[in-house]
């Protein structure tokens, strides 16, 4: 789910990328007294206190410059407690695969420092060629000016992942955000850390003309200078792994997520011996997970037990994100199971029927589904007292709804009633806590003697020798994890079930996928052991990528009260704990920020295909719309089954994965459900009196908002994503488009599988976790068949 008002990841690492619409920012100029640098400057008018300003040499608008002179004004709030601004220079403003720019102040010297991310943590030092030169600086007790030269910052390169910008086309799009607090190791920059930006972050459209300057060789040739810092040494040690044990299993499971748990559950449970490998550390109290705050201290709790601090994953994603892809993935036992808000559906026939081939039928996954729901049944009232808390926002929208004649359901018991249909929302979540495959499936696993399950340990890929995978080779990622190569008896096999993105890298890094990406890792560090040229298997692995299109509407009622779920991390209203830690109730037992009702319809545009929409309502809004923080609630339109649009995940030299197609709005009839789908949720609405629209803006229609609305990944992605090692009959090999078979084997190899979100060839109709963990059932028993 993509939240909008206070989104973060760990500190920088979201600041400069998710959101809704482009950033608010006046045009000026200014020229700096001292040395007549003139530039065209951007003020940030939504709160965010920062100015950019930016000159170019003389021909940048006939030929792509390399450098520029910039400016950072940027107003904190305390000289104390140092803030920072951050500025990314990537084709669309995003954060991650963008080279970016952080400044900050500490005593009368302003710093910075370069750094590049490749997914949603920490960004680490930019090891480029970028250089930054200070040709004057000035710090007050508010705040601090830079006016600075940047060579070699409109191109890029880290570790092989490059990118660029080019001013000859007269516009950047350029992202900003700031902070006022949250800054560690100031006089340090390669080793500063950086806080939540509370300042604001955004993208904006930054037009060049007037920007180039004829006097801009001769300003370049000023002195400039590049402060002392504290910096010593050469940094610390890498990972530090200790040989894996010389065990050979009958099947190794790589990703303990949705999938994988499930998988290595039931093939256990078959008498094999199973070895289930997590990259990332351990989650919830029950597997000795150690994330928490402070009044979780001695609770045998985490933050992932805890429904109510599910959304601390958009401000605080430390050691939690992955950090080899430019999407948000959880790297934790349970995957997104253990980060996202629980959503848990009883999946529509049509989900199966409409995307999947025979023999993955809705008829052929009834008996999966009822052992599924039996062992998580899930519930829509998760606090143990059976109460609701805070229900002012779904009570005023219901109201509406059922004035427009849209029909009150229990989602889970009526799963085919997916049109003009409304209801509470489900979860996985059981005894008050997360609950899910963690709490079922692994607990069962984990009390056979035939079951191993080793967390903080990578795999880098598949050992094979034509089409027998006889392994898994580890690579040392984590101090605490295992390297090595662990093998698999002869007649056993691999699962991949590492998401959409880490199964689709892992089967590149074995010599599986399209020609054009296995050129790029036979170039990379795996390139000395890489599969051999003439064994590779050239499959369509990448293609095929989908996710929820996320459109958000933005309302406000006097009746609704906002709850501060970001509150409670630190400073939780003691009733509230005390209420959930003596009896798992209240409403710290529900999902932040308050989800429901959650609504669905249908819609069919002229193309006559049928789109299939789910609505999730929260109360939460966007202080960038509306100064109303406390009756406003966010509508997100989710597009699922039906859509046409795809996309395309790769792999860059660096071995991360990017979201090079992103998978929306490609296909007229998609745009035209969704402009639909929005005049039909207004019109139901609309009868609920008091209510007013904030977005769509009342002053225009619903067609300018769509069109208006930027379609990237950093702004419309629900991060559901799948799709990337599509199912099907049709052979890749061949010319077809899938890549694994209907008993989830990767053809052209005996005995490697994928079991995850990565074999869904179409979107599905709500939240997938449920239908993913259908699907690993399903996997399982055509995979123990296999083996008798």
């Amino acid at each position: 789910m993509k939240l909008l008002s206070r989104i973060g990841g760990t500190a920088l690492a979201a600041s400069l990328c998710l959101h809704q619409c482009v950033a608010q920012m006046t045009e000026g100029s200014y020229t700096d007294a001292e040395t007549g640098i003139k530039l065209k400057t951007w003020a940030a008018t939504d709160g965010t206190p920062l100015t950019f300003g930016l000159a170019l040499p003389s021909d940048a608008l006939t030929t792509d410059a390399t450098e520029y002179i910039g400016l950072l004004s940027c107003q904190l709030a305390t000289d104390t407690s140092p803030g920072w601004c951050g500025i990314s220079h990537g084709q669309s403003g995003q954060m991650t695969q963008a080279l970016l720019l952080v400044a900050w102040a500490s005593g009368e010297t302003v710093y910075t420092s370069f750094r590049y991310a490749t997914g949603y943590s920490m960004p680490e030092v930019y090891t480029g060629d970028a250089k930054l030169t200070q040709i004057s600086s000035n710090v007050t007790a508010t705040g601090f000016e830079l006016l600075y030269r940047c060579e070699n910052c409109f191109a890029w390169d880290q570790d092989g992942s490059s990118g660029s910008v080019l001013t000859s086309q007269g516009n950047l799009v350029l992202g900003r955000a700031a902070a006022s607090g949250g800054l560690e190791n100031p006089t340090c920059p390669d080793e500063a850390t950086f806080g939540f930006h509370d300042g604001g972050f955004g993208q904006w459209g930054a037009p060049l003309e007037g920007a180039a300057q004829a006097s801009y060789a001769q300003w370049a040739e000023l002195p400039t200078t590049v402060p002392e810092t504290t910096c010593g040494g050469t940094g610390g040690p890498g990972a530090q792994c200790t040989p894996a044990p010389e065990t050979t299993y009958d099947y190794i499971v790589v990703g303990g997520g949705a999938g994988g748990i499930p998988v290595a559950d039931r093939l256990s449970q078959a008498g094999h011996k199973v070895l289930l490998i997590e990259k990332g550390p351990p989650s919830t109290g029950r597997w000795n997970g150690t994330m928490r705050p402070k009044w979780l201290d001695g609770t045998g709790l985490t933050r992932f037990d805890v429904p109510g601090l599910c959304n601390q994953i958009w401000v605080d994603s430390a050691g939690i994100a992955c950090t080899d892809t430019d999407q948000m993935a959880g790297c934790v036992l349970g995957g997104g199971t253990a980060v996202n808000a629980g959503l848990w559906w009883n999946p529509p026939a049509k989900d199966w029927d409409y995307n999947f081939p025979n023999g993955w039928k809705s008829k052929d996954l009834a008996a999966a589904t009822r052992h599924v729901f039996k062992r998580i049944p899930g519930t829509w009232r998760p606090s143990m007292d059976g109460k609701l808390y805070r229900q002012e926002g779904f009570d005023v929208l219901a109201s509406g709804l059922f004035k427009s004649g849209w029909k009150s359901i229990v989602a889970n018991a009526a799963p085919d009633q997916k049109n003009r249909t409304f209801s509470h929302t489900h979860f996985m979540y059981a005894g008050g806590e997360r609950g899910g495959p963690l709490a079922t499936y692994l607990v069962s696993a984990d009390a056979r003697s035939n079951f191993d399950l080793w967390t903080k340990t990578a795999v880098r890929r598949a050992v094979r020798t034509g089409s027998k995978i006889t392994g898994v080779e580890l690579e040392c990622l984590s101090d605490g994890g295992l390297s090595g190569t662990v093998k698999i008896n002869p007649k056993g096999g691999v699962i991949f079930s590492a998401g959409a993105f880490g199964s689709a890298k892992l089967l590149l890094r074995s010599g599986i996928g399209p020609e054009d990406q296995l050129e790029v890792v036979a170039s990379s560090k795996d390139g000395a052991t890489f599969t051999p040229k003439a064994e590779w298997i050239k499959l369509p692995v990448g293609y095929n990528l989908i996710d929820h299109l996320n459109t958000d509407l933005i309302i406000t009622h006097p009746e609704v009260v906002f709850y501060d779920f970001y509150e409670a991390w630190n400073t939780p209203n003691p009733s509230d704990k005390n209420l959930y830690l003596n009896n798992r109730s209240g409403i710290l037992a529900q999902a932040a920020p308050n989800i429901g009702p959650m609504m669905w319809e249908e819609v069919t545009p002229s193309d006559g295909i049928a789109r299939q929409f789910q609505w999730t309502a929260r109360v939460e809004g966007d202080w960038r719309f509306t100064n109303d923080t406390t009756h406003v609630m966010t509508l997100s339109q989710y597009l699922g089954r039906g859509v046409v649009s795809r996309g395309r995940m790769t792999i860059t030299p660096g071995l991360a994965t990017a979201v090079t197609e992103h998978p929306y709005l490609h296909n007229a009839g998609d745009k035209e459900a969704v402009i639909q789908g929005i005049k039909n949720l207004q019109a139901a609405l609309n009868v609920i009196p008091n209510i007013t629209w904030v977005l769509p803006p009342p002053s225009g229609t619903v067609e300018d908002y769509v069109n208006g609305l930027l379609v990237s990944p950093s702004n419309r992605r629900s991060n559901h994503w799948m799709g990337t090692a599509k199912m099907g009959t049709d052979d890749g090999r061949k010319g077809g488009t899938a890549v694994v078979d209907l008993d989830t084997k990767v053809y052209g190899t005996d005995n490697l599988y994928v079991v995850d979100a990565s074999i869904f060839p179409g979107m599905t109709t709500g939240n997938p976790s449920a239908m993913i963990v259908i699907a690993a059932e399903q996997a399982a028993s055509r995979i123990l068949k296999l083996g008798q």
